[in-house]
């Protein structure tokens, strides 16, 4: 079986974007008649990325779209009909085949709305419902949620560094393949990039496309300054010229002379690039070259391998640039390739349907011990909408009039909450498998990032050493929790 290698892959179904060790444990949850049992899992991540202070929150749209259209297709089920376990042996019976043929998504799903600042620890998903299909469900809720999330925050931070200058996302030809490509610039124009290169994405998204031209355009001609005089030809009001094939200021001046013959034609040059070389230095040069020419709302565009720590040293030097083009760095989300996110559950319901099962992995670091409950996040906020402080509670318990939140990796760390003002992040998204949430446009979800971060205090959102936002459990869900791991918790003699 040779199939398309591409257009082939994205098929009606995608419920086998899975791995194998969800399908083996929902087989012996059927095996066990247990697939039924109601339990609850909460996606989180430890750590916030890039050693900053916050992430935002992002792939929700994809995933209620993958929720959505769960269900096995015929294609699905003969695939899973041929695997074989060690023996030769059918992996499973015809029986657990018949049941997922027929599957239903009917859990409850609760989520951080997209473009919302979140912090370690919090559930960024809840799921409820039966227990073989919340696992089910795990692999593609991280990697949907984890890779977005990761792409977001990288930009909100480019986007912090750049200030009010144009952002754009350049990184198509550096992505991880199609989707990894299609998906950051999504989650890049959602962090706060102004527009992509990427033709796709604009297509599907509604996401302004920008782009220059290549150096094979200027060798593709005799000279510099005819391939700048082509360019403009083809585009008279929109021709940024990449000024640095041979020499970066020589190029500058034959954009400017060609500058000076659309002008006469009644036209003006966006702008130029510079791709390589200290950009410090040739943005303040090119500047005086256009300044001193005529030219001072010429921009200068920067590229070659731009991130949040380069574009603050880089104007910290008086560079003098007014739009960033960043690629590589956003889309591999450079230094830190992957979020980290984690699912874990967090209840089960009795045998007997009366009350809860809370559940507790337990770990010899505190930072990879779960927290059971049935959890929200209340973000609490001063008047003015600035976040103050996050407490995790267990839905499923009263909650005290008078509330304490305890750092949940330093039990001695105790904050009691002064704020009236309050919101609960988590929002019912699916109910019995229905889609229940408006979801917000992409630019609704943009203009939600810009919100959120300006309600951090600025020394959360520094980049380098940021101060710790406070998030904590509730006092009673930390009691509960620690009485829960002393339980489980083997007790070996000295």
């Amino acid at each position: 079986m040779n199939p398309a290698p591409l257009s082939g892959l994205y098929a009606p179904s995608l419920s086998l974007v899975t791995d194998l060790y969800q399908l083996t444990m929902a087989y012996g949850y059927w095996k066990k008649g247990l697939q039924d049992r109601e339990a609850v899992f909460h996606l989180y991540f430890r750590k916030p990325p890039f050693s900053g202070g916050y992430a935002v929150c992002a792939g929700l749209a994809y995933a209620a779209d993958w929720l959505q259209n769960l269900g096995f297709s015929e294609d699905d089920i003969t695939y899973l009909a041929g695997l074989k376990g060690s023996k030769g042996t059918p992996m499973f019976e015809q029986g657990f085949l018949d049941y997922l043929r027929d599957l239903k998504f009917t859990c409850d799903v609760d989520a951080i709305a997209e473009g919302t600042v979140v912090f370690a620890n919090e559930p960024l998903v809840r799921v409820q419902g039966p227990l073989i299909q919340a696992q089910l469900v795990e692999t593609a809720l991280l990697t949907l949620i984890n890779f977005q999330t990761l792409i977001a925050t990288k930009t909100a931070r480019i986007r912090e560094a750049a200030g009010s200058d144009q952002v754009l996302e350049f990184g198509l030809r550096r992505a991880q393949g199609f989707d990894g490509g299609l998906s950051a610039s999504r989650a890049a124009y959602l962090g706060g990039a102004d527009a992509t290169s990427n033709v796709l994405a604009g297509q599907r998204f509604g996401i302004p496309v920008k782009g220059t031209h290549a150096h094979s355009w200027v060798m593709s001609f005799e000279d510099e300054e005819e391939a700048f005089t082509a360019y403009a030809e083809a585009f008279p009001d929109d021709s940024v010229f990449l000024v640095d094939t041979y020499d970066t200021l020589e190029g500058v001046r034959h954009a400017i002379a060609v500058a000076r013959q659309m002008r006469e034609r009644g036209h003006e040059l966006a702008g130029i690039r510079l791709d390589s070389g200290d950009l410090a230095y040739l943005s303040r040069e090119a500047r005086a070259l256009l300044d001193e020419a005529g030219f001072p709302k010429t921009r200068i565009v920067a590229s070659n391998d731009l991130d949040e720590s380069l574009i603050t040293s880089l104007k910290l030097q008086g560079a003098r640039i007014d739009t960033w083009g960043v690629g590589t760095k956003l889309v591999t989300a450079y230094d830190q390739p992957a979020l980290g996110g984690v699912y874990k559950l967090a209840a089960l319901r009795h045998a007997d349907d009366n009350g809860w099962d809370f559940t507790v992995k337990i770990s010899e670091q505190l930072a990879k011990t779960s927290i059971p409950g049935i959890l929200q996040v209340r973000r609490f906020e001063t008047e003015k909408g600035q976040a103050r402080a996050d407490m995790l509670y267990n839905i499923a318990e009263p909650l005290p009039e008078n509330l304490t939140i305890i750092d949940p990796l330093d039990p001695t760390r105790r904050r009691p909450v002064r704020s009236t003002t309050f919101r609960e992040l988590l929002e019912p998204v699916f109910r019995q498998g229905k889609l229940i949430m408006t979801l917000p446009s992409l630019q609704e979800s943009r203009e939600r990032v810009q919100r959120e971060i300006n309600s951090l205090d600025p020394s959360i959102r520094r980049f380098l050493n940021p101060h710790t936002y406070p998030v904590g459990l509730e006092e009673g869900l930390n009691t509960f929790r620690t009485n829960l791991i002393l339980e489980k918790r083997p007790q070996r003699p000295a």
